[in-house]
């Protein structure tokens, strides 16, 4: 669920939508990282000034958390990393 959500939040802020990939790894029953690639102009937009758009979006899958149980870690990279 917050690996769809990331996704499509994601989307609908990047200049380059189709570029954007998403990778969910369960490191065990609580705890899941979710990697999103996206064009090296992205990122940018995606982390926010002072880090701020990723560390909202970090508040909304906190929500996740309570609903699943399970936590998440969410990493930005640009493509070719």
């Amino acid at each position: 669920m917050a690996d769809k959500f990331i996704l499509s939040f994601a989307r609908l802020i990047a200049d380059k939508p189709e570029e954007i990939t998403i990778k969910r790894e369960d490191v065990d029953e609580t705890f899941s990282e979710i990697f999103l690639w996206a064009d090296k102009g992205d990122t940018g937009k995606l982390i926010g000034k002072n880090g701020k758009m990723i560390s909202s979006l970090k508040t909304i899958i906190s929500g996740c958390k309570a609903k699943e149980g399970r936590a998440y870690r969410v990493t930005i990279k640009a493509n070719g990393e």
